[in-house]
């Protein structure tokens, strides 16, 4: 039997690396950005929660903190998944028979 989570304990990538890698190493978005070689914006909209974490953007936290970048994507999987249920209901399909 599968283990259902709560939503709520789905946290966007970008917040937990904001919170607990960017913000502990005392590194601005600015400084995040620069040392991943990315955009400021690119790295503002992913911190920010407005855009999510890519493969590429995985590898490029891996590098430079030592993060495993399948924890980042699963991560980003089990919160696209939660927001997805979040609207489940809206979602219409027809049912296919065995």
């Amino acid at each position: 039997m599968a283990i259902k989570l709560h939503a709520s304990f789905a946290v966007h990538p970008g917040a937990w690396l904001r919170a607990e890698v960017v913000a502990p190493h005392g590194l601005s978005v600015t400084d995040a950005a620069a040392k991943l070689r990315v955009t400021r914006q690119a790295m503002s909209n992913l911190l920010g929660s407005r855009a999510g974490l890519s493969a590429e953007m995985a590898i490029r936290f891996e590098k430079a903190f030592g993060l495993q970048a399948e924890t980042l994507m699963r991560m980003q999987a089990a919160y696209d998944l939660a927001l997805a249920r979040t609207r489940e209901g809206e979602i219409e399909v027809e049912r296919v028979a065995a």
